[in-house]
C-alpha cells in the first residue's frame, strides 16, 4: 500500500524528533560537578518541573561544594510530599521558601532516603507540623538530628493526598541500611534517594555493594520515566534512564575488580592503583570514593557486613 505524502511527513517528523532527543542525550555533558558543566553557584537552587504538581529541586550544599543535594516535591491539593531533606539549615530554610512560592499547601509529610549529613543536617527547618518517614534502620540517627519521633517504613506504604498516590518503598540496603524511595505510579517518578547518583563514583563506604545492585535491579523492573537521583544534575529523561544503567554497571565493576584483586591476594592499600575501573575512574569525585568502595568490596567478601 502507497503511503500519503501527509504519512511520509510524519514519520519524517518522528525520526526528526527521534535524532534531536538523541543528539541531545549525547550532548549532555556528563559529569556532576556544576563547574565542569558550565553553571555557577548562583545558577542553583532550581526547580524543575517533571509532570502536573511534581518537581525536582537541586541545590549546592556546602559540604559538597560542586555537587547538588536534591528533593523531590509532590503537591497536592491536600498538602505537599518532600522528598528528602538538605544538609543545612539555611539550605532547608530555602527549600521550604521556594515550595511556598509553587503552592500555598503544607507541607503534610517529609520522606527522609538517606540518614546522612547531607540530607537530615537540615531537618530542623521544616515545620513542625510535617510528619518525618524514615526506616527503621535510620529512624535513631534522624530523631537525634531532628529532636521529635519519627514515623518508620520498613517495607512500603502508600499515601494517598488529594487523589494522588505516593509510594514510599525500601528496595534493600544500598548506600546506606535504611535508603528509602519514593515512586508516583500515576506520573511514572522515581526518586531514587542516594540508591542512584548522576554520573558520581559510588560511594560504598557505608554501603553493601551486592544489596545495592540487587535494589537498582528492583528499581529498573519498576520501569519509571524518570530516575531522579539525590545527588548530581536533574538531566531528561533518557539521560537519567542511560545514567542510572550506567551507575549499576559502575557498582558491579568496582565489585568485580575488588573480588578479583581480593582473590589474587592484592593487599587492599595498593587495590586502587591495581583496579581497572575504567570509565568510571573518570566521574565526579572517583578519587574521593574508589579506595572506601573497594575497602566494603573486601569487608563483604570477608564476611564482616552484617
Amino acid at each position: 500500500m502507497a503511503e500519503s505524502a501527509g504519512m511520509k511527513g510524519l514519520v519524517g517528523l518522528a525520526i526528526t524528533i527521534g535524532l534531536a532527543t538523541s543528539a541531545a542525550a549525547q550532548t549532555v555533558i556528563r559529569t556532576a560537578d556544576f563547574n565542569v558543566r558550565g553553571l555557577k553557584a548562583s545558577d542553583f537552587p532550581r526547580t524543575k518541573r517533571l509532570a502536573e504538581g511534581v518537581y525536582s529541586y537541586e541545590q549546592i550544599d556546602p559540604t559538597k561544594r560542586t555537587v547538588t543535594v536534591n528533593n523531590l516535591i509532590v503537591i497536592t491539593t491536600d498538602g505537599v510530599v518532600v522528598v528528602e531533606g538538605q544538609g543545612t539549615v539555611d539550605n532547608a530554610k530555602r527549600l521550604v521558601a521556594d515550595i511556598a512560592t509553587l503552592t500555598p499547601q503544607p507541607i503534610r509529610y517529609v520522606v527522609i532516603g538517606s540518614e546522612h549529613g547531607d540530607h537530615i543536617g537540615g531537618v530542623a527547618a521544616f515545620p513542625a507540623t510535617a510528619t518525618f518517614l524514615v526506616h527503621p534502620n535510620s529512624k535513631t540517627v534522624l530523631e537525634r538530628r531532628l529532636g521529635r519521633t519519627a514515623e518508620t517504613v520498613a517495607d512500603q506504604r502508600v499515601l494517598t493526598l488529594g487523589g494522588r498516590e505516593v509510594d514510599v518503598l525500601f528496595l534493600g540496603r544500598a548506600h546506606t541500611g535504611g535508603d528509602l524511595e519514593v515512586y508516583l505510579p500515576r506520573e511514572k517518578v522515581l526518586f531514587m534517594s542516594e540508591v542512584f547518583v548522576n554520573h558520581i563514583f559510588p560511594s560504598l563506604a557505608n554501603g553493601f555493594p551486592t544489596e545495592w545492585v540487587e535494589a537498582l535491579k528492583k528499581a529498573e523492573q519498576i520501569d519509571p520515566i524518570w530516575y531522579v537521583p539525590a545527588h548530581g544534575f536533574v538531566d531528561s529523561e533518557p539521560v537519567l534512564k542511560e545514567e542510572e544503567r550506567a551507575f549499576r554497571s559502575a557498582l558491579e565493576r568496582v565489585i568485580a575488580e575488588g573480588k578479583r584483586l581480593h582473590d589474587a591476594g592484592t593487599d587492599l592499600e595498593n587495590a586502587s592503583a591495581s583496579a581497572r575501573l575504567e570509565p568510571y575512574d573518570a566521574w565526579t569525585r572517583a578519587a574521593n570514593n574508589a579506595y572506601a568502595a573497594l575497602k566494603r568490596v573486601y569487608m563483604q567478601l570477608d564476611g564482616q557486613l552484617k
